[in-house]
């Protein structure tokens, strides 16, 4: 039986992180779940967000399920997220994108998957006060062609493998020309690899427009760190926001899972909230583990879902609770 480590997080964290337990169970696929904890509240117990054992256990298995965790906005611990990929070495953030028919958005037939550098850039965690007081700071951006290459050889590889037909990546050499240069230059190179792939470049805030204007022109975007945590997110609120959007963290043997939406802690415990983005990170960890007739049940079961829209939770438009959308998700699964 394969060994899963399970991190249920905090806030809403563990109630969705339970809906994609159990819809992954309903499938009758065998997983054993390593449950250890990791957040706010084991700061408070042990005196770090990320305890060893966590890591350790990861390591061990290989591949993770992670719920949402609480990170501190300008004071207390660094985020856990950004401790785990440079601890385990996860440099891809694959955060694919696609339009549900039910759910109500602005935008039809969106399907974009962004590739983000995960373990440098503006989040390397290299910052410091260059006044005394604290009334200066400044931080460190680094690119290194060796982080660039792989992510760029990842980008490449996925649209190939997903029959994806065009990469672009994502910068701002114009201004940044050495960091983003490199960047850039790494993408150029390895894009000759891959002639069947059309390869393109746009600058960040181009982008973030011609995301806006016409979606539908874009399929995989190759990032810097920074850039892809938001382009990632103005992708989701094309097809209907954070609560649908799942993500993967991936390095050469470890990958961990999880939403891309928050803890949302005033939540906690009201079983409100929408539990697709764990489902469907739920589904991206099953295609890693080669569970693919798995994987796709729930995904189609997911759509069916939205295309009734009997039972949606409030964020998108309904009233349904946690537990009751994920049993009727659950219902639709053969």
């Amino acid at each position: 039986m394969r060994k899963v480590t399970l991190i249920p997080g905090d806030g809403i964290g563990p109630e969705v992180i339970d809906s994609c337990v159990k819809v992954i169970e309903a499938t009758g696929i065998k997983i054993e779940f390593e449950r250890v904890d990791a957040g706010a509240g084991v700061m408070e117990r042990e005196g770090t967000p990320l305890p060893d054992s966590v890591l350790d256990s990861i390591r061990r298995n290989k591949v993770a399920l992670k719920g949402p965790i609480t990170t501190p906005v300008a004071s207390g611990f660094r985020s856990v997220n950004v401790a785990l990929r440079k601890a385990l070495d996860l440099y891809v953030n694959l955060r694919p994108v696609r339009s549900f028919k039910g759910i109500e958005s602005r935008y039809e037939n969106i399907d974009i998957v962004v590739v983000r550098e995960n373990t440098e850039g503006l989040y390397a965690g290299i910052e410091r006060y260059t006044k005394r007081d604290g009334s200066e700071g400044e931080t460190v951006r680094i690119i290194t062609k060796k982080a660039s290459d792989r992510i760029a050889r990842f980008a490449f590889e996925y649209a190939r493998r997903e029959k994806r037909r065009k990469v672009t990546v994502v910068h701002k050499a114009n201004i940044m020309k050495i960091t983003d240069g490199i960047f850039l230059e790494s993408a150029r190179r390895i894009s000759r690899e891959f002639p069947e792939i059309e390869f393109e470049d746009r600058i960040i805030d181009n982008m973030c427009m011609q995301l806006v204007v016409k979606p539908e022109l874009y399929d995989v975007l190759l990032t810097p760190n920074l850039f892809g945590d938001i382009i990632s997110d103005l992708c989701a609120g094309l097809v209907g926001g954070l609560g649908i959007a799942p993500s993967a963290n991936i390095g050469d043997k470890i990958a961990v899972f999880e939403p891309v939406h928050g803890s949302a802690p005033k939540y906690a415990g009201l079983d409100k909230v929408n539990p697709t983005a764990a489902i469907l990170a739920g589904v991206l960890m099953l295609k890693y583990m080669g569970e693919k007739k798995a994987a796709d049940s729930i995904e189609k079961a997911i759509t069916e879902s939205f295309k009734e829209g009997k039972k949606l939770t409030y964020d998108l438009g309904g009233d349904a609770k946690t537990s009751e959308f994920t049993d009727y998700v659950i219902s639709k699964i053969l």
